[in-house]
């Protein structure tokens, strides 16, 4: 019989619930009524969010990106001759190019090269740090 009872006191409260946004339409007064309404749907999907959190919660590196990589003696010159990952490679290169100040101070997407980064873009003066990392994939093995 309690559990009879329940239900019939949530109809009520639905009933005047359905009149808040009838009255809404009539006075804007009723529009924080509204809003109140919507953080209760909000509060449903906090719990559908929680299991999106346990994947995330562990992340394994791509393989590819981690696996050591042989640089050609031409890029060896400017990071050094051990077998590195493309992440490490990258980071080496720009260490290179800010140490040296190599990037443009006019257009900071370019690169100005020095002879060693000159004979790694294929004699190209200046490249963009987009094609850069083009043509330093085409000195790793």
């Amino acid at each position: 019989m309690a559990v009879a009872k329940k239900p019939a006191a949530k109809k009520p409260a639905a009933k005047p619930a359905a009149k808040k946004p009838a009255a809404k339409k009539a006075a804007p007064a009723k529009k924080p009524a509204a809003k109140k309404a919507a953080p209760a749907t909000k509060a449903a999907p906090v719990k559908q969010a929680a299991p999106a959190k346990k994947p995330a919660a562990k992340r394994t590196p791509n393989a590819a990106f981690m696996k050591p990589m042989n640089a050609s003696t031409t890029l060896a010159a400017v990071i050094g001759e051990k077998p590195l990952p493309r992440t490490e490679i990258t980071k080496k290169v720009w260490d290179y190019i800010k140490k040296h100040s190599l990037q443009d101070p006019k257009n900071k997407r370019m690169i100005n090269a020095d002879d060693k980064l000159k004979a790694v873009f294929g004699g190209k003066k200046q490249v963009s740090m987009f094609e850069m990392t083009k043509l330093i994939s085409n000195h790793l093995s």
